[in-house]
């Protein structure tokens, strides 16, 4: 129900550039270890701000709501690399949990939401690296997430009495995310779980109503701020990342809904001490999220995705599993 927009892959906590950048500088420099490539496979399944799918993020939602979330995804998968990479033969099992909180507000008589997302991974893997076999565990917190989001058309602030009579036509929203580097980090290896640097994701969308079926389309660009601290005194920076995705959903009533989507990201190539790296991407992927409401307050809910088209990136299938609690103003 309402809220569980805020939550579709939140899972998605770190970038999937992260892990290309950390592939092209230990090609670059032979320094390349097992536990760079284990958590080069993780940042490839654990994307954030770009290859996200996420339906329902500009629908109206009654104000003064409280949301706490609570999510688990699986995903077992390769890895995308280039001919000339070290990697051959990859395989990961990711096990990913999520605590978040959310919150629906009135922003100037508009609908609006605030979220805050901690995110916390498990993963085995292993590959054949420079011919010999690999294997690695790690675990750990990565970087938070905030993410402010307005609708400031088609869709007012409403209380929970008054949104009983509100029909959606047409919504047109904005949001702004931020991750904070504040996740683990050592300057003096090659790789952790926190990336060191900031990223900024303004977007828009427009969602419209037609009866029982929602059709909605989004477009951003992620900014990346500089890693100055990089493995080897290096310092790394990145291309914005343009993305856009696209959701048709259909409402069965009683709260219960699925959808079916589709998201694609352009750009984000690295450079390292100003040496371009060559890789440019170009992604596509599908996904299906089912809903289903347990009671007033609960609702869970099912998502899977699946790469259609990578030039850089992950290969991998993911599914999960998200429950969600709410109270508030009304309830």
């Amino acid at each position: 129900m309402a809220g569980s927009e805020w939550t579709s892959h939140f899972l998605y906590t770190i970038r999937s550039r992260t892990a290309r950048f950390i592939l092209q500088y230990s090609r670059e420099t032979g320094c390349f270890g097992p536990l760079a490539f284990v958590i080069a496979l993780w940042f490839m399944t654990a994307q954030a701000g770009a290859g996200e799918i996420e339906p329902r993020s500009y629908t109206n939602t009654p104000v003064g709501i409280n949301f706490l979330i609570a999510g688990y995804s699986y995903s077992d998968g390769g890895l995308s690399t280039a001919a000339s990479s070290p990697i051959k033969d990859a395989d990961l099992k990711i096990h990913t949990g999520i605590l978040a909180y959310a919150r629906s507000m009135d922003v100037w008589g508009k609908s609006g939401k605030l979220d805050v997302i901690v995110p916390y991974s498990d993963l085995s893997g292993s590959a054949m690296v420079a011919g010999n076999q690999r294997e690695r565990q790690v675990s750990g917190l990565h970087d938070p997430r905030f993410r402010l989001s307005v609708n400031f058309y088609g869709a007012p602030a409403l209380t929970l009495k008054e949104f009983a009579k509100y029909h959606q036509n047409l919504i047109i929203g904005a949001s702004i995310q931020v991750s904070a580097p504040l996740g683990q980090y050592d300057r003096d290896k090659l790789v952790n779980l926190g990336n060191n640097r900031w990223f900024v994701k303004p977007e828009i969308g427009i969602s419209k109503g037609l009866g029982a079926i929602t059709i909605e389309l989004s477009t951003g660009v992620t900014f990346f701020s500089d890693n100055d601290e990089f493995f080897g005194g290096n310092k790394l920076e990145q291309d914005p990342v343009y993305s856009a995705q696209a959701h048709v959903t259909y409402n069965f009533g009683r709260g219960i809904w699925a959808a079916l989507s589709g998201t694609c990201d352009y750009g984000g190539r690295t450079t390292i001490e100003g040496v371009q790296s060559d890789d440019l991407q170009s992604n596509w992927r599908v996904g299906a999220t089912f809903a289903v409401p347990l009671n007033r307050n609960n609702s869970i809910k099912f998502f899977i995705s699946s790469d259609v088209y990578t030039t850089a990136g992950g290969d991998y299938e993911l599914g999960g599993i998200i429950w969600q609690y709410r109270w508030g103003r009304g309830l």
